[in-house]
């Protein structure tokens, strides 16, 4: 298996060029719901683009070494949002769909739990590996050769804050106000 290496500046143009897809579409949704924690920053965007409610449902299945095992799929117990209800039309996204399990038993979940309020899911992610057994609605790049994807934030899973604090300490002493008194 072959890596995929992503700096910033790829992966905010990924989530311009999803968001233009969608667009180009002509699909009307009134909702995001991002998965957590790949999906934040894509729903982050997407819902500061079209100007939309962001829902944040987190789902953990990947664990272990450097987060490469997949395990079971584990969902919080309520989705996170600021509206009062889940709107009609959903476009639920995330980073990357690699099995596809994560992203049925998410669309799953949601009908199981707003079936009632939600008439129409899409899915929508900036990669889509050949392995996945589910196509995304929208996609960025199709990933034939179903690399490890390495995005820019994962520098952040192996810090070590005791490093991050010495680099930073002496920048944030010196802002420091002088005490009043």
């Amino acid at each position: 298996m072959s890596d995929l290496y992503v700096s910033w500046s790829d992966y905010y143009s990924n989530i311009e060029k999803l968001a233009v897809k969608i667009y180009q579409s002509n699909w009307k949704f009134n909702q995001i719901v991002c998965l957590a924690r790949g999906g934040l920053r894509i729903g982050d965007t997407l819902s500061r683009i079209y100007h939309l409610p962001l829902a944040i449902l987190a789902v953990s299945s990947y664990g272990g070494p450097e987060n490469r095992v997949r395990g079971a799929i584990t969902f919080a117990s309520y989705i996170t949002m600021t509206t009062s209800h889940l709107e009609s039309h959903v476009l639920l996204v995330d980073d990357l769909v690699d099995s596809g399990v994560t992203l049925e038993e998410s669309v799953i979940w949601l009908k199981q739990n707003f079936g009632d309020q939600v008439k129409e899911i899409r899915t929508a992610v900036l990669w889509y590996k050949d392995c996945s057994t589910i196509a995304p609605d929208y996609y960025v790049d199709y990933l034939p050769d179903n690399p490890w994807v390495h995005q820019p934030f994962e520098c952040y899973e192996n810090m070590d804050l005791t490093q991050l604090a010495a680099k930073y300490s002496v920048e944030l002493n010196s802002k420091q106000p002088e005490p009043q008194g």
